[in-house]
């Protein structure tokens, strides 16, 4: 089987492990992410700030492009890449002047029927089902699932699980055998775009994260989004000297996770990337 694979510039870069990890894991269950040719950036995070029709015209252009290879499908992995790519199709879709206007742009027809699926949404449809014939190890780890800003907002658009207390993550944790703990900062931010601007502001919401999910008693925080992985991860050092503590607690994508549980290798799934390793795999 095959669907199309739009990475993003994150997944080709800084996040390189989660674009691992998450081919991996549909490898292991025969199927086939194909990258969209010719792709470009969707314009996360400024774009819309900037100017609207530009940035409904990158992402546009990107489900354009699908439609032209075929693909009926995409999977999206990042939350900031999926959240454009979601919020443009829904706006060309509800105005059709806006439509018209950006197909002029890009020169492109745009039928806007293409299905955008997140990770998690993937996984519940091509994967979950299938988990438990190819468990190998249970992933038996108390975790706290991270789900972020953009996930699961704006709401009335993207349809995708509950707002304030979503539990899709949580779910396919608990599949693999983790059980998900409890906690009150699973949309709380993380400080996303200031990574490298304000890493002060960043130390201090993603600390405020990182010791809640430590004191709760969990062995790992799970995302699915690159900015999160990497505010929560790659800043620790900014964290701990917030927190005046070192905080050891690791930080995986749940396709990391899942490919841990169905036998991948910890080399397979990117593992050697993280700036806090797990000592568990």
């Amino acid at each position: 089987m095959q669907i199309g694979f739009y990475p993003g510039c994150s997944l080709k870069g800084t996040s390189s492990d989660y674009a691992q990890s998450t081919i991996a894991l549909a490898q292991v269950f025969d199927i086939q992410l194909v990258e969209i040719s010719d792709w470009n950036c969707c314009g996360a995070t400024a774009a819309h700030n900037l100017n609207h029709e530009l940035a409904v015209s990158l992402p546009a252009r990107i489900l354009a492009l699908a439609e032209k290879q075929g693909f009926s499908e995409i999977v999206v992995p990042c939350a900031a890449c999926y959240n454009r790519l979601s919020v443009a199709q829904h706006e060309l879709n509800e105005d059709a002047g806006l439509k018209t206007r950006v197909s002029e742009i890009l020169q492109m027809p745009l039928d806007g029927k293409v299905q955008i699926l997140n990770v998690m949404q993937f996984i519940e449809k091509y994967i979950a089902g299938r988990i438990e014939e190819k468990m190998v190890k249970p992933f038996e780890q108390k975790v706290v699932c991270y789900y972020g800003c953009l996930l699961v907002r704006p709401h009335n658009i993207l349809q995708f699980d509950r707002l304030e207390d979503p539990q899709s993550m949580d779910d396919l944790m608990r599949k693999i055998g983790a059980t998900s703990l409890d906690w009150g900062y699973k949309t709380e931010c993380c400080g996303a775009g200031f990574s490298v601007s304000r890493t002060d502001i960043v130390a201090k919401l993603s600390g405020k994260i990182v010791k809640d999910a430590t004191d709760r008693g969990a062995g790992a925080i799970i995302v699915a989004c690159p900015m999160c992985q990497a505010n929560l991860d790659m800043r620790r050092s900014h964290i701990d000297s917030y927190l005046h503590k070192k905080m050891n607690i690791p930080v995986l994508y749940i396709t990391q996770a899942i490919g841990l549980a169905v036998g991948l290798k910890r080399e397979e799934v990117g593992l050697q990337k993280l700036f806090v390793a797990p000592t568990f795999a």
